[in-house]
């Protein structure tokens, strides 16, 4: 059982935006791009550029950075409001979307660029020799791991949430 105790919302708030920033670096993104994507997460309403740098204490640079890399990501969208000149940003709210997101993101990043290697090293002439079967055995099992890992993303990405809770917490039993 976690220990808590009484915190008002601003505490609250701080405590939960830190705690993504460092969760952040878990899913291959800096910080304060994930403390810039809590913010906008738990905003009640779509936040300016200038809020999000007040509130963080974060230079309009690093905030301009870290907004179009969640845009880039599909966590964080833009608006416009009537009257308004300034740019307005907002995060994707649904837990399950965002977590869809991120492993699509990681996908393009991660699996897509060692696959791309592991096929072209596949081609190689490695010869007979112990080092080029040791070579050819290890890629090859490399591969089929990450081949299953792939699928799993790509079922999880394009699957409804309850149908994948089901699945996954068979697995765990």
């Amino acid at each position: 059982m976690y220990k808590t105790k009484t915190v008002d919302l601003q505490e609250a708030k701080y405590k939960f935006i830190q705690e993504w920033g460092v969760l952040g670096s878990s899913w291959g993104i800096n910080r304060a791009m994930a403390q810039i994507h809590a913010l906008l997460m738990l905003a009640p309403e779509s936040k300016t550029t200038d809020e999000v740098m007040e509130e963080l204490k974060i230079s309009r640079g690093n905030a301009n950075m870290n907004m179009r890399a969640l845009i880039d990501w599909g966590l964080v969208f833009k608006e416009y409001k009537p009257g308004e000149r300034k740019e307005y940003f907002y995060a994707e709210k649904d837990l399950w979307n965002v977590m869809k997101q991120i492993a699509k993101e990681r996908r393009k990043r991660e699996i897509v660029p060692i696959r791309d290697v592991l096929a072209e090293v596949s081609e190689a002439e490695l010869g007979n020799s112990p080092e080029g079967k040791e070579f050819k055995k290890v890629t090859k099992d490399i591969d089929s791991i990450i081949s299953k890992f792939d699928g799993f993303i790509d079922m999880a990405a394009k699957s409804d949430q309850n149908w994948f809770l089901k699945v996954l917490s068979k697995l765990v039993k």
